[in-house]
């Protein structure tokens, strides 16, 4: 083999080798899947026999039969079809209502909203240009800044990757062998922690930072029957397809991937409520989810490939030893990963990280005794602010497209500074608190 012929340095740390071109090739901005495969291929070929690549068909197939992984396009569907179904202009409209006599009234409306549309759609591209298109316009009508708007709307519309049902716990299940329904109870809590979090803040700011936010509207809403109809009409349907997906899982009724099909065919019929079903429509939804669908696996099975190689080349020794050697606690590693997946979100995709790097950090992790299910979390809602953060924080491109000609890419920028931060604070206190992870599992499955 190539490797006998070359020097030590290099040939007793290949899988470190690896890792380190991977992610300079990854942040290059060369095609994720093609780098992964290429630079896996490669260094396979110096350090492993061919026969070793005997192993890569069984993989791929393995990863194409998870039963888990087959509800990732239901719940696409789901998502995109509620996206255009109008259900969002119509929370909007109401919750402002809501909450117009409230200071900062109308931004606490749209994380509200972004809660319940990442609760039916978990996808942050969606969500992000609906809340744009619709709230931005309107917050700047009222006198909101343009940065607390652009923060507001992009913090919000990340909220689906930690409410359930997310794309990202959905992912993460398998990579950290816990039960998807695990993964969604145990994030309901840390999700509502993290809406809080907003919400006060808002209310704090609209005290403290009177400049960003407007004071509260004079008139207050008139609970009658025609206003308790609307709200009613605009909150009954997202929340009963929200209740039924998610309790169907967490009931053991149906299976993720059932549970998936289910809210794909309510999401259709909710479109139909709304008069806006067309064949038009059905064929676009079922377009966007072929693409997104192949994305995911896509990468999915280039991290399969890169995942294979590294653990041939001993990459998973080498790091544990590397580890032994700095006599870390637990706490120690945990704050260590944490920082270096915080660091990686500024320029690698979610799925990016999920598939390449925690099949390698987790069992470390759980080897010092800490709960799957809680670091998952833990490393859920640190993925989530990779959504936010420049460089290449998609919420933020997402937004730019569709925001207001005046809002300019340093508002965006400054705007999301301060819901990172929060996003940071939840982090903390979930770490220091692992109970608000583990209770509501252990209440529902008594495990």
């Amino acid at each position: 083999m190539l490797i006998d012929y070359l020097p030590l340095w290099i040939s007793d740390y290949l899988a470190a080798w690896l890792f380190l071109v991977l992610t300079i090739g990854l942040m290059a901005g060369f095609p994720v899947t093609f780098t992964m495969m290429g630079i896996s291929v490669f260094f396979g070929l110096i350090g492993l026999s061919p026969g070793f690549f005997d192993l890569m068909p069984l993989r791929m197939w393995g990863i194409m039969s998870n039963t888990m992984l087959m509800a990732v396009p239901l719940f696409i569907f789901m998502g995109l079809a509620l996206e255009r179904s109008g259900l969002a202009k119509e929370l909007l409209e109401t919750m402002e209502a809501l909450f117009r006599n409230v200071r900062g009234g109308l931004a606490i409306s749209v994380v509200v909203v972004g809660a319940l549309l990442g609760a039916s759609t978990g996808i942050v591209g969606a969500t992000v240009v609906t809340m744009g298109l619709m709230s931005l316009p309107t917050m700047l009508k009222h006198n909101y800044s343009k940065s607390f708007s652009s923060g507001a709307v992009a913090a919000s519309g990340t909220l689906g990757q930690i409410i359930p049902p997310s794309l990202v716990l959905l992912l993460l299940g398998p990579v950290m062998e816990v039960p998807i329904g695990d993964m969604f109870l145990g994030a309901v809590i840390p999700g509502l922690l993290l809406v809080t979090l907003y919400c006060l803040f808002i209310v704090i700011s609209s005290f403290f930072a009177p400049g960003h936010i407007p004071a509260a509207h004079e008139s207050r809403p008139v609970f009658d029957r025609a206003f308790l109809l609307r709200i009613s009409k605009a909150l009954l349907p997202p929340l009963f397809l929200i209740l039924a997906v998610l309790g169907s899982i967490f009931a053991g009724i149906a299976t993720p991937t059932e549970s998936g099909s289910m809210g794909a065919v309510g999401a259709v019929l909710l479109t139909a409520m709304n008069k806006k079903l067309s064949f038009g429509l059905l064929h676009d939804v079922a377009k966007g989810t072929i693409k997104m669908t192949c994305m995911v696996f896509i990468i999915i099975m280039g991290a399969t490939c890169f995942a294979l190689v590294f653990r041939g080349l001993g990459g998973d020794d080498l790091l544990r030893e590397f580890v032994d050697s700095m006599n870390l606690s637990g706490w120690q590693l945990v704050t260590m990963v944490m920082i270096f997946i915080f660091i990686l979100g500024f320029f690698l995709d979610f799925i990016e990280i999920t598939y390449i790097h925690i099949p390698v950090i987790a069992p470390i992790v759980i080897e010092y005794g800490y709960d799957p299910l809680w670091f998952g979390i833990m490393f859920a809602v640190n993925l989530q602010t990779s959504f936010m953060t420049p460089p290449f924080g998609p919420s933020l491109f997402y937004l730019k497209g569709v925001c207001p000609s005046e809002i300019q890419t340093t508002d965006l920028y400054k705007g999301i500074i301060p819901f990172v931060i929060i996003q940071l604070i939840a982090l903390t206190i979930i770490a220091v608190w692992p109970g608000l992870v583990t209770w509501l599992p252990t209440v529902v499955y008594g495990r």
